[in-house]
């Protein structure tokens, strides 16, 4: 099926630089897209053609009414969109201007980032997993800011585990204040990023906001409360149970960290990867992961985790072979024989 669609001066800003965006909706929608001197000719399936042509729609509209669209947020939102067949650029418009993020605007740029935060909408704790670049804490903390200028809470909490999960401190220099301050400074960037730095400094001066390590959480019960755990992948077992117990009421919580990242000694275990186990089929809560296609750093950063992914899966497969030649070479016989990588 092709469609003839006219081009007005709204619909041509979309394009984007060298026409990326086009090109995010011929790879995603399966489509091709013809530019002619006052139309686009699109190509594909009805079902491809009539959501291709709803975007073109919906961004005329968005347009004509005020809605600007910028640092590569449009990008981001046709990236979650043809991910999503039930999502539109209306939809996913409306749904940013919901959520009040201080100074900033705030989209999900993969599929991943937009159901973790319809599940921080929509649940009382959320786990999220995954590297580091992919906006697990970040995003938190725009939700945690969203529900305390719209009110729905009255204060946000924000801990991590301090250097290593037995918090061994006392060698800094310094205040207690001052040793702790530079293993939560990934919390404070991301307030002053979204709040002006006058209203970050008045919230921590009247404990609206409170940064501690997770050992200040222990004997409290958070009442009318965002709290978020960062990093807690290199919380011990005790720690997260603590933690997960202090939820009180009209609170949420959520649970951010890096499986891959663990940094306890090896007589401890994780309590990030007990937690998965043990809450996995509780109700009430949600866990979100996230992978390499969901970093919004350098686009070196997701070949890099790409990279550490799978020499841990050659490493894997040279341990079972060690273990096991009959069964890794899987024909009922050891051979020291490999075949060329690829």
């Amino acid at each position: 099926m092709k469609k003839s669609i006219e081009i007005s001066p709204n619909i041509e800003a979309l394009f984007g630089t060298r026409d990326e965006n086009l090109h995010v909706l011929e790879d995603g929608l399966n489509i091709n897209i013809d530019l002619r001197s006052d139309s686009i000719e699109v190509e594909g399936t009805p079902r491809d053609v009539a959501r291709a042509e709803q975007v073109f729609t919906d961004y005329d509209q968005l347009q004509r009414g005020g809605h600007t669209f910028n640092n590569g947020d449009l990008n981001s939102m046709l990236r979650v969109l043809v991910a999503d067949p039930k999502a539109t650029l209306r939809g996913l418009v409306e749904a940013g201007r919901q959520r009040s993020f201080g100074r900033r605007t705030v989209q999900p740029k993969s599929i991943n980032q937009r159901r973790y935060l319809d599940a921080i909408e929509s649940h009382d704790m959320v786990f999220g997993i995954g590297p580091a670049g992919t906006g697990k804490t970040y995003l938190a903390v725009a939700m945690a800011i969203s529900a305390l200028l719209s009110k729905r809470v009255n204060r946000i909490i924000l801990a991590r585990p301090a250097v290593e999960a037995g918090e061994r401190l006392g060698f800094l220099p310094g205040t207690l204040q001052e040793k702790i301050d530079p293993y939560l400074r990934p919390l404070y960037d991301a307030l002053y990023d979204m709040l002006d730095p006058e209203k970050v400094d008045r919230y921590l001066e009247k404990s609206v906001i409170e940064i501690a390590p997770i050992a200040f959480m222990r004997g409290r019960t958070l009442n009318d409360s965002f709290v978020i755990l960062d990093e807690a992948q290199n919380t011990t077992s005790e720690q997260m149970k603590m933690f997960v117990t202090r939820l009180g009421f009209n609170s949420k919580a959520v649970i951010t960290g890096d499986i891959t990242q663990i940094d306890l000694p090896n007589s401890k275990r994780s309590g990030l990867l007990e937690a998965i186990d043990v809450l996995k089929n509780v109700q009430g809560l949600a866990f979100s992961y996230f992978d390499e296609g969901d970093v919004v750093r350098h686009h070196l950063v997701q070949r890099i985790i790409r990279a550490y992914d799978e020499r841990k899966a050659r490493v894997a497969e040279e341990q079972m072979e060690l273990l096991d030649p009959k069964a890794a070479n899987g024909n009922g016989s050891a051979s020291n024989v490999r075949e060329p990588a690829e």
